[in-house]
């Protein structure tokens, strides 16, 4: 098959991108020929598998309407954008109308009363309509996404599947104590890791309040990109931006997700991968593959006594005994899991065309 993935945008640290050089790789142990359909944006030494086509458009609308008017040629297209006129779709990025609607309960009505005129919302919420109304396929990473694709726009079962993401390269475990050291985190403490950009949809303010509500042992360890200056915590420590994946899991005890939205969270399945327990809410994807007190605990968004009893509640648990469990659940989720269940769903796609 000569297919062709569709990305817009491009940037050397995006989950999309990963995903989607994963897959071209996948793609082309398969037999099969995969042409990526961007912009300008993405540099030709980030793709390895040959052709390019380059369409015009710096924002979604216009991407879609280039897209639109030269059609290109393939076999069958699989598009990680809202882009109308593709075969299969990948809701990487979940519903932006569900996500709005959640997002509405913790801000005042004033603020989802300005965003309706937004003429971002706007256009993404059109091209939203017009993909899940066109598109012949939809891939949602979790049940809860598949729900919402079918909730808000009427999709019926049989056009949707669900393929969970997957987790590449395992993160190698680094000595506690050296790990601390390295972070100037004091052994006695009791480290609650925090990491991911969009901290407010992510739930950071949640985090700070239930970490601030802990006995005073307890720190949480912020990493990703943000303002610090909005989140002021005198218990939260602000690293930045880090590589280190292996130093930040390793100095923790706990990993917390307090997210408003989150289709399929990454940062838990590594945090799982790295052995840790995971606390996060029923907002993320991510929660329907774990076990209530085995792999982490699950809580509602916003409650913030229930995530401090969560995070508290693994203050003293058996490490080695809920390491192993996180990290055997977190092997049934790779990278090669998920690119041959989606090689799989695109190869019966054209058998059925």
């Amino acid at each position: 098959m000569k297919i062709g993935l569709v990305r817009r945008g491009y940037s050397p640290t995006g989950g999309a991108e990963a995903y989607l050089l994963r897959l071209a790789d996948g793609l082309s142990q398969a037999g099969h020929q995969p042409v990526l359909v961007s912009s300008s944006a993405w540099p030709e030494s980030a793709w390895t598998h040959g052709s390019i086509v380059r369409l015009p458009g710096k924002t979604p609308s216009a991407f879609a309407a280039a897209f639109h008017a030269v059609k290109p040629q393939f076999d069958i297209t699989l598009s990680l954008e809202r882009t109308p006129g593709c075969d299969v779709f990948r809701a990487g990025d979940g519903v932006h109308a569900a996500w709005l609607a959640r997002r509405a309960k913790f801000e005042p009505r004033w603020k989802s009363f300005l965003r309706k005129w937004n003429p971002k919302h706007g256009t993404l919420l059109a091209l939203e309509r017009q993909v899940f109304s066109q598109t012949r396929l939809v891939i949602a990473n979790s049940n809860m996404v598949a729900t919402e694709i079918e909730t808000w726009f009427g999709i019926s079962n049989d056009r949707l599947r669900v393929i969970p993401n997957g987790i590449g390269t395992s993160i190698p475990p680094m000595d506690r104590a050296a790990a601390r050291a390295k972070l100037g985190i004091p052994n006695e403490k009791y480290c609650v890791l925090f990491a991911g950009s969009g901290w407010e949809r992510k739930g950071l303010t949640f985090a700070i309040a239930a970490v601030d509500s802990l006995p005073e042992d307890a720190i949480l360890l912020v990493a990703g990109k943000g303002q610090p200056a909005k989140f002021p915590s005198k218990r939260a420590q602000f690293i930045g931006p880090t590589r280190d994946l292996p130093a930040i899991f390793s100095a923790a005890d706990v990993f917390v997700l307090p997210t408003i939205y989150d289709p399929f969270s990454n940062a838990c399945l590594e945090a799982l991968a790295a052995g840790l327990p995971v606390v996060t809410t029923h907002a993320n994807g991510f929660s329907e593959i774990i076990e209530q007190g085995i792999h982490g605990s699950v809580v509602e968004p916003g409650d913030i006594p229930a995530l401090a009893q969560a995070l508290e509640s693994w203050r003293h648990c058996d490490r080695q005994t809920v390491a192993a469990k996180c990290r055997a659940l977190a092997s049934e989720y790779s990278l090669e899991r998920n690119t041959r269940a989606t090689i799989a769903v695109l190869e019966d796609f054209l058998r059925n065309a």
